[in-house]
């Protein structure tokens, strides 16, 4: 059974930062493409970024670019999600997703998601 312990949402300022973190378990972690998404109310779900089984590739959605930076850690089965300068508009439950590439097959599992509230 996969499980993700998503953890560092809470509110914040604008301008402020947090830093959001998503373990998995029951998964060969290295085998897993991992992306944080995002989905505020009454809108689509988003992505905002995404990191490849090494780390080596990074990419990010158009909103979020140059103030939020997504890493992995192996060797902990956790990738994060470090964002800067946040602004009212980044008010969102964030969501960690796995892609694992397994026998030829992808599989995608999603966590539970965190809120992330940006508040004056």
């Amino acid at each position: 059974q996969v499980q993700f312990v998503e953890s560092g949402g809470g509110l914040v300022q604008p301008g402020g930062s947090l830093r959001l973190s998503c373990a998995v378990a029951g998964l060969t972690f290295s085998d897993c493409d991992m992306r944080w998404y995002r989905q505020a109310p009454g809108k689509e779900r988003e992505m905002v970024a995404r990191i490849d089984k090494r780390g080596m590739y990074t990419n990010y959605g158009d909103s979020v670019k140059g103030r939020i930076t997504i890493s992995r850690d192996n060797a902990k089965n956790t990738v994060y999600l470090q964002m800067n300068s946040l602004k009212l508009d980044d008010t969102a439950v964030y969501y960690c997703n796995a892609l694992e590439s397994r026998m030829a097959l992808l599989y995608d599992y999603w966590g539970q998601g965190t809120q992330v509230t940006v508040s004056s």
